[in-house]
């Protein structure tokens, strides 16, 4: 019966590892997107506006690298999954980019 047990629990954690483990690469590959061109910060008119969506875009940026390393790590921030997060992250980025008048690498997600 113990056996039994073990074996179960074994096959669990395995199914709940390689589900995160899935989940990590495709939070990685998604981080791929998060990229702004067509951004000149030297042509720019600097104000405290510009300086916000230029922090916003740094740290949507940060903030989602950081989020997977600590899956990576295996540290379970939040309570939805990893891709929800990195989206809604993905968002802000957008956000700032068009703000500061660049283009991103793809269409809205």
């Amino acid at each position: 019966m113990k056996t039994l047990i073990l074996l179960a629990g074994i096959i669990v954690f395995t199914g709940c590892s390689l589900g995160t483990s899935r989940e990590v690469k495709h939070a990685e590959k998604m981080l791929s997107d998060f990229q702004c061109n067509k951004i000149e910060s030297a042509q720019m008119t600097h104000s405290s506006i510009t300086s916000f969506h230029e922090q916003s875009l740094a740290a949507s940026r940060q903030k989602a690298e950081s989020y997977v390393q600590s899956y990576k790590e295996g540290e379970e921030l939040f309570d939805v999954p990893l891709t929800d997060v990195i989206k809604e992250q993905y968002v802000r980025y957008q956000e700032a980019c068009q703000h500061l008048g660049g283009i991103t690498s793809t269409a809205n997600k």
